[in-house]
């Protein structure tokens, strides 16, 4: 029996995440139009609806790049540095793998050259 997880179940992180950015998207732009009804107000002019999409949206474009794309940069970028190997993301991967292979040689040092070979093969290991 093949048991499936639903999609629901299988991104719920994502999902979760969608929906509260949604929620606090929607929220940021209804009170940023009572907001904006109340400057109106205050001035002594009627609101309209092209002011205030220009408003809220450079509102939330200036949101978007001092909070989400920094901690985009921060989080995605990282991530594929450490993807693709960088230096930095290796240096403690290699101090492991030096530290397993004196194991296996110290444990069986007739055999360790061979086994580290075929692990070195099959996990294709970088020099």
């Amino acid at each position: 029996m093949v048991h499936r997880i639903s999609r629901w179940k299988a991104y719920a992180y994502a999902w979760i995440t969608l929906g509260l950015f949604a929620f606090t998207l929607i929220g940021h732009w209804i009170f940023g139009w009572f907001a904006y009804v109340d400057d109106q107000a205050a001035h002594g002019m009627a609101p309209d609806i092209g002011g205030y999409v220009i408003q809220m949206t450079r509102d939330t474009l200036e949101n978007w790049q001092s909070e989400f794309l920094q901690l985009l940069w921060q989080v995605a970028g990282l991530a594929f540095f450490l993807y693709v190997g960088s230096p930095q993301s290796r240096e403690g991967d290699e101090r492991k793998e030096a530290k397993l292979d004196l194991i296996l040689r110290r444990v069986d040092p007739q055999d360790a050259d061979r086994a580290i070979a075929e692990l070195d093969a099959r996990f294709s290991r970088q020099p």
